[in-house]
């Protein structure tokens, strides 16, 4: 399953799985582009590995890097209880 988090101001979507069995959450971020139709970059948790990043410049993959990071923990609790409405 598959839970809303955050819309950034740039229209950035970010959502995030259930918790996996192995305690890892998936994290998806993407960004409507004129050019490439979607940046996209996958993060997970709580290791905060980094993958399939599509598009995005450094400056933005750090902004979302800091998103993600500032926000893991309530993430994750979400990811264990079922997304932002069931906690």
């Amino acid at each position: 399953m598959i839970y809303p988090f955050m819309t950034l101001n740039d229209e950035t979507e970010i959502v995030h799985s259930e918790m996996n069995k192995d305690g890892k959450v998936k994290v998806y971020m993407e960004t409507p582009d004129e050019k490439l139709c979607f940046k996209h970059a996958t993060c997970w948790l709580p290791e905060n590995e980094w993958t399939d990043i599509y598009g995005y410049s450094d400056k933005e993959l750090e902004h979302l890097k800091d998103v993600v990071t500032s926000e893991a923990y309530l993430i994750i609790e979400f990811a264990q209880n079922g997304g932002f409405d069931n906690t």
